[in-house]
């Protein structure tokens, strides 16, 4: 089996015209990915047995309002590449945070798989003695399609790697100062329309600092539940919110990984579902690995691979036939900015390297 490429772009200039580049570029697929996850979200609500794509627009369209008052050049950058791409921005920016829309509709319903794994490292964790950090991101086996990395060169504001999906803000990356930001999902009573995941991850990544960019998830108007993760050269930390309430974890000592169910009590309480066996596995897998060994970039992305645990392991199949695959990894090291990523598993995805333009002090 061929790997799978990782396409990438590189944009430059105002925020207009890295919008416009993206839309032009990937016209088409932004127009087929809208359509996709409008899709997907029939499948969910009919599995469900409630919900419907009117109601997910509804809350994304109130979101983007939302959005058009605090996002500031990001909403510049989504309105140009909505116009370049010949799409609504409003049912592009449903789309792109599909999930937080989707739990603003419905929260009922059996457990499902999806999920993201993140493992944060701190010093005394790796054989360099840096700080790593990474993650997978696992949800649609279709979105696969989509997936790329966005190269931000700016007139105005830090350079930036992004994974994400075509029209999209940023998913999981790193910046020039070496910050490097991501999440996974978590579900919790109180979703809502408000600011979506990846517009928050958008304008973390923009920070130059930890404080900063924990500032961005402590005010925002969140839409839904979620876990954001921070790693610098000196810093690893995650916040754990709901829409309305946050807890955040610090180490200098211990590994922070994470799955997809919530670990503080106060959040357990208004967990819209049980842990899946998914999570727990993963979960209990990372933290197992973590433990073994100093970990360097190379064991990071073999503990990624891993296939442990058949349908529950960390690395995860479209055969595996639990609605989910993994459609992205990135790992990297932000004393150093290096960063390193793939479109699909771990073990199926063309690594590349992320490299960026600009000098500047690690953050």
């Amino acid at each position: 089996m061929s790997s799978i490429s990782l396409p990438t772009i590189t944009v430059r200039g105002t925020d207009q015209q890295m919008g416009h580049a993206q839309g032009e570029t990937y016209r088409s697929l932004i127009q087929q990915f809208i359509q996709m996850r409008f899709d997907a979200a029939v499948t969910y609500f009919a599995a469900a047995g409630r919900g419907t794509v009117d109601e997910l627009r509804l809350a994304g369209h109130a979101s983007y309002a939302l959005f058009q008052a605090w996002g500031h050049g990001a909403v510049v950058e989504h309105n140009a590449i909505a116009e370049a791409a010949g799409v609504d921005p409003k049912d592009l920016y449903t789309a792109a945070n599909y999930t937080d829309m989707r739990d603003a509709v419905i929260l009922a319903g059996t457990s499902d798989n999806e999920g993201c794994s993140s493992v944060l490292l701190p010093k005394s964790s790796t054989t360099g003695t840096t700080i790593l950090a990474g993650q997978t991101w696992d949800l649609n086996p279709q979105d696969i399609d989509y997936v790329l990395a966005v190269h931000r060169v700016p007139d105005n504001g830090l350079e930036t790697w992004a994974i994400t999906v075509a029209g999209c803000p940023t998913l999981v990356g790193m910046n020039e100062t070496g910050l490097m930001i991501g999440t996974t999902n978590i579900k919790t009573w109180g979703a809502r329309p408000g600011i979506g995941y990846m517009s928050i991850l958008h304008r973390m990544l923009s920070s130059s600092t930890a404080q900063q960019a924990s500032r961005i998830v402590e005010r925002t108007h969140r839409a839904g539940a979620h876990t954001y993760w921070i790693a610098t050269s000196d810093t690893i930390l995650e916040y754990e919110v709901t829409p309305d309430n946050i807890r955040s974890r610090h180490s200098q000592t211990e590994a922070i990984i994470r799955t997809n169910h919530t670990l503080h009590p106060a959040h357990q309480a208004v967990e819209w579902q049980p842990p899946s066996s998914s999570s727990r596995a993963r979960l209990a897998r990372l933290t197992s690995r973590m433990k073994e060994q100093r970990q360097d970039l190379h064991t990071l992305r073999t503990a990624f691979a891993d296939r442990s645990d058949g349908v529950d392991s960390v690395n995860r199949y479209v055969e595996d036939e639990q609605g989910t695959q993994t459609n992205a990894v990135m790992i990297g090291e932000p004393v150093s900015r290096t960063v390193w990523a793939c479109r699909g598993p771990a073990d199926r995805g063309e690594w590349v390297s992320l490299a960026f333009e600009r000098e500047h002090s690690p953050a």
